[in-house]
């Protein structure tokens, strides 16, 4: 297969972060919608898009497209899109995911149904047989329904790409790995500059900043579903991309990127999370609260994801909570702070009004990623 079409999606409102990541990679963007970018590439781009993406949920392989108002335009549209060409007689195949937007078809149960029966009846003439062993490979269907458009494609990646492989310890709502990494590269920091997040949990804010300045590939120590799909993507294609991403990375760099929390436990966790990730040695972390949070340079940023009151007993806390981030952040020289939560009155404590307030769907839940931006270093970086 020469020049495929890939649907990648994301957290609503990071596209233009992902869109940048895909367009570095060097392929050719179709389309940008509302949490997922469309486009073209060969065999090896399916290895090097989930190997890759920072911050990107999943790799999907397209597979096809219909106008469909009724399960019967569904059933026949599903029909028509040339399976044989993806799955071979002994896939396992079945339709993981429905999401339905603005359109006459809305039950994802019945949209997941209808489909499956639709794909057995292709193959069954196509592969001259009543009945499927699926004993080979998988081959899950995630299918989008807007505004009675269906767009069709196979999973490729399995587990999502956030899950990098490094997390076995977390801490109390943890934040997403591609969520952490598109926040930073939402920022202007570079790996040479100071990184400070305040409230680190497991880590995943500072992990991700170090394998960012090391240009540590997100999934290279983590399998794909699509490793299996010889007939699309052979082994070769997954060599090369891993070579590649092992040539890349130089974790001999020097950062300066620390941790805090205020529990001895998390911060252990965050330690064994570094480890695994192979960046223990680029990141300091330590049990230290908000309140003692100084720095003697300039120029450091603050990227971070403070808690905002999830439980109604937390809420409470919340006005001194960031009230005193606005009072650490302001007693530093020239920093900028950047800061995720659902917390709506966050500037108002904070004391400032950010620079720019992005708005990110974290799952279902609306977050701000708020930007309080510090003048730039002077060559010198004095």
């Amino acid at each position: 297969m020469d020049k495929l079409e890939y649907i990648v999606p994301c957290h609503f409102g990071l596209e233009a972060v992902l869109k940048r990541e895909i367009a570095d990679l060097g392929y050719e963007i179709l389309s940008v919608e509302d949490g997922r970018i469309m486009f073209a590439g060969d065999a090896q781009a399916l290895c090097r898009a989930n190997i890759f993406l920072r911050s990107a949920e999943r790799v999907l392989l397209k597979v096809g497209s219909f106008h469909a108002e009724t399960f019967e335009e569904l059933f026949q549209g599903t029909k028509s899109l040339p399976w044989e060409e993806y799955i071979p007689k002994d896939g396992k195949f079945w339709v993981a995911k429905a999401a339905s937007v603005k359109s006459r078809l809305f039950s994802p149960s019945d949209i997941q149904s209808i489909m499956k029966k639709a794909m057995v009846e292709r193959m069954k003439g196509v592969y001259r047989t009543d009945w499927f062993e699926e004993s080979g490979a998988a081959y899950p269907v995630r299918v989008f329904l807007m505004k009675d458009e269906v767009t069709v494609g196979l999973d490729t990646t399995g587990e999502s790409l956030h899950k990098r492989g490094y997390r076995k310890l977390t801490a109390k709502a943890p934040i997403a790995e591609n969520l952490a990494a598109a926040l930073i590269m939402l920022t202007p920091w570079k790996g040479n500059r100071i990184l400070v997040d305040p409230f680190c949990g497991s880590g995943t804010i500072p992990i991700e900043a170090a394998m960012l300045a090391a240009h540590i590939a997100p999934g290279i120590n983590r399998s794909f579903l699509a490793e299996e799909w010889e007939h699309i993507a052979d082994r070769k294609c997954w060599y090369r991309a891993a070579d590649e991403a092992e040539a890349m990375a130089d974790t001999t760099v020097e950062t300066d990127i620390q941790g805090y929390d205020i529990d001895d436990q998390i911060v252990s966790a965050a330690r064994a999370n570094a480890k695994l990730a192979g960046v223990e040695h680029m990141i300091h972390f330590q049990r230290r609260s908000m309140e003692q949070l100084s720095h003697a340079k300039k120029y450091g940023f603050i990227i971070t994801n403070p808690p905002y009151g999830e439980r109604l007993e937390d809420k409470e806390n919340l006005p001194e909570l960031y009230r005193v981030i606005g009072e650490r952040y302001r007693a530093l020289d020239a920093w900028s702070l950047y800061l995720i939560t659902a917390y709506d009155r966050a500037e108002e404590f904070i004391g400032r009004k950010a620079d720019k307030n992005r708005k990110i769907y974290n799952g279902m839940m609306k977050t701000y990623f708020y930007q309080f931006m510090g003048p730039k270093p002077n060559r010198s970086g004095r």
